[in-house]
């Protein structure tokens, strides 16, 4: 007789991402780690970057024991469900950052802009000076 497994869209998995409660997605299953993130060994950090989105290349490229994989089945909650539309992984800079550096940025040029122009001008004036020497 099948069993009946509970199904998460990634959108719902995504909406846990912090450390009072914290969802994973690994090979299309979702894990609860909640009660594990104080344990686990590369810290909780590790963990919550890991969230929001298919965690199965993070988990795969840190080189987990057998041991861990098997410690994961207690965390199991359900499946991912694949029918459902796939949310767009996070952004690591949004738009609004990015305006924000362009505008400091900018800001800075402005502000610093007579060092490189004085820096410039006295060198001309000594060279000037230098030559009429000669």
């Amino acid at each position: 007789m099948p069993t009946l497994t509970k199904l998460y869209t990634m959108e719902e998995a995504s909406q846990h991402n912090t450390k009072d409660d914290c969802w994973v997605v690994i090979d299309g299953k979702v894990y609860d780690v909640t009660p594990y993130l104080d344990e686990h060994p590369g810290g909780d950090d590790v963990v919550l970057a890991a969230t929001g989105k298919d965690a199965t290349d993070d988990f795969e490229d840190a080189g987990h024991s057998k041991s861990a994989k098997e410690l994961m089945q207690n965390f199991y909650i359900g499946e991912l469900d694949t029918s459902a539309p796939i949310i767009p992984e996070l952004e690591i800079a949004s738009k609004k950052e990015t305006a924000n550096y362009s505008r400091n940025l900018m800001d800075l040029t402005k502000q610093y802009w007579a060092v490189p122009v004085a820096i410039v001008g006295i060198s001309v004036v000594a060279g000037f000076i230098y030559l009429r020497k000669k």
